[in-house]
């Protein structure tokens, strides 16, 4: 066991970062399960943060297009202040040296993306916001004598004494060892959400729904597990995780067709390419089951243009050798965004004492049923502020020590196959499209697998996590935003509000459909 007055913060991704930061010069140290900036969510978003800094627009009109697209369950008080603050997030990443994209005047450069009423996502090179956020930032975070960084580093589990947090069991991230825990005056969890669950995703090998799993296990309340957000537009080119052909395409005209040339959201939707991400998905996952192959056509739109102003794009087409100038590109549904998570006030503070969360770990009420694009970036610089704030107001020592772990040999190492089992399930039955037979039998996989890898910490909290999400998606009988019912296809406006569960009662759910089973 270690001791420690630092906050340790569990993940490495801009939440977490932005949050060190603000917390300086308290001492702090950040968990990273790889190299810092390696394998974090934050890194990969492409589109940028939504904030509304033209001067047609305002935070009111922010507000307004995230309640529309959360389909009925955002929380209107959070919508306004997260709105209401982007502005100052954006200036203060840009004085830290965030390269943001400017006109010829140094007005913001700002996109339209789905949803939006008008265009107010902030880029960085057309679509490198992540990684160019994560860069300025770890540059920061490297010079800030009060931030230590424990690198290959994963938490697996939360000590409590009751329902007040007291410290992190942690262990290495390559290689199986035994845990060890570092007991410390508080935690905040920022690592990420759960794409990594299902067989298709855009995210990070790591973000498979661990850091809300152990949470659950240590009691912490789960909110809106079964609204998860499927990106309709991943790259089908056979690469896990499967990149990411950004929303912004979209919003500068490109089209989706079929293998037949046809543009089928014409008839799925009147803003067609730019309806919400559900309807999008659904439509492509449609073309998909139909075997009609669906493309995302740049041709007309941008031409030779897309090879410049999206490089990350021109990248992936060319090494899975498509020329997207004259050929459309093949994509496909996945996994993208949670907007569930573990719990959390305006503070960032969760049900237990001293265990705050920001970023796709948290469900705070911004995104309901569907999340707004590029609303998921501005939320974990919202929160990750709020509850570095919050923390702050602690009588925390002036503990700089390093903290110096010790590992020994033991855990387990992930059992590959498991995994893969876990990942099929829940695509197949907890995914775009669900019915309650379905989600039966994959809480009843689950089961199954967690019995054979119960000496597995890691997978375990993978389980608890896929519990979570089927079994509040069995309880919700409709269908709203991310959340599909094959057997419930129409919203209930008695079911218009969120669900807030705990692991326990997500337990007694999935024990019981695996007994209608056999």
């Amino acid at each position: 066991m270690i001791e420690t007055g630092r906050i340790v913060i569990a993940g490495a991704g801009l939440g977490a970062l932005y949050a060190a930061l603000e917390l300086a010069p308290r001492p702090v140290l950040v968990i990273s399960p790889e190299s810092l900036g390696e394998g974090a969510s934050s890194a990969w978003a492409q589109g940028g943060v939504a904030a509304a800094m033209a001067s047609h627009d305002t935070p009111e009109a922010h507000a307004a297009d995230t309640l529309q697209a959360g389909a009925g369950t955002v929380d209107p008080e959070v919508a306004a202040m997260v709105t209401r603050v982007a502005r100052e997030h954006i200036i203060d990443l840009t004085e830290l040296g965030t390269p943001f994209d400017r006109d010829a005047d140094g007005n913001y450069v700002m996109s339209r993306e789905a949803a939006h009423s008008a265009a107010r996502v902030v880029r960085v090179k057309g679509d490198q916001a992540g990684d160019q956020i994560m860069q300025t930032l770890i540059a920061a975070v490297r010079a800030a004598t009060s931030v230590q960084v424990l690198e290959n580093t994963q938490a697996v589990r939360l000590e409590t004494e009751g329902s007040t947090v007291t410290g992190i069991w942690i262990t290495r991230a390559d290689e199986p060892s035994a845990p060890v825990l570092v007991k410390a005056p508080g935690v905040l969890l920022a690592g990420g959400g759960s794409g990594g669950l299902f067989a298709h995703t855009t995210n990070p090998p790591r973000i498979r729904g661990q850091v809300i799993g152990f949470a659950a296990r240590a009691g912490a309340r789960i909110a809106d597990p079964e609204f998860v957000q499927f990106h309709p537009t991943a790259f089908d080119i056979g690469e896990d995780p499967a990149p990411l052909a950004t929303e912004a395409l979209r919003g500068e005209g490109a089209v989706l067709i079929n293998v037949d040339g046809e543009r089928f959201m014409i008839p799925a939707h009147p803003d067609a390419e730019l309806a919400p991400r559900d309807i999008v998905a659904r439509a492509i996952f449609a073309e998909t089951q139909a075997g009609r192959r669906p493309l995302l056509d740049t041709r007309e739109a941008l031409g030779a243009e897309v090879l410049t102003r999206f490089p990350t794009v021109a990248e992936t087409c060319a090494r899975a050798g498509i020329d997207p100038v004259v050929q459309p590109i093949p994509v496909a549904v996945a996994a993208h965004y949670h907007m569930g998570g573990v719990e959390a006030d305006l503070h960032g503070r969760t049900n237990l004492a001293n265990l705050w969360v920001c970023g796709e770990a948290s469900s705070t009420g911004l995104h309901g049923a569907n999340r707004l694009a590029s609303n998921g970036l501005l939320e974990a610089l919202v929160y990750a502020r709020n509850a570095a704030r919050d923390i702050a107001a602690l009588n925390l020592a002036a503990d700089t020590a390093k903290v110096l772990p010790v590992f020994s040999a033991g855990g387990q190492e992930l059992a590959p196959v498991a995994v893969q089992s876990l990942r099929e399930v829940m695509t197949a039955h907890a995914g775009v499209r669900r019915t309650a037979a379905g989600l039966k039998q994959a809480l009843a996989t689950i089961a199954r697998l967690e019995d054979e890898q119960a000496e597995d910490e890691n997978f375990l909290n993978m389980c608890a996590t896929a519990t979570l999400i089927a079994a509040a998606a069995l309880k919700r009988e409709e269908s709203r935003g991310g959340h599909f019912r094959d057997d419930f296809p129409e919203s209930d406006p008695a079911q218009a509000r969120r669900t807030r569960i705990t692991l326990e009662e997500a337990l007694a759910i999935r024990a019981k459909a695996a007994k209608e089973l056999t």
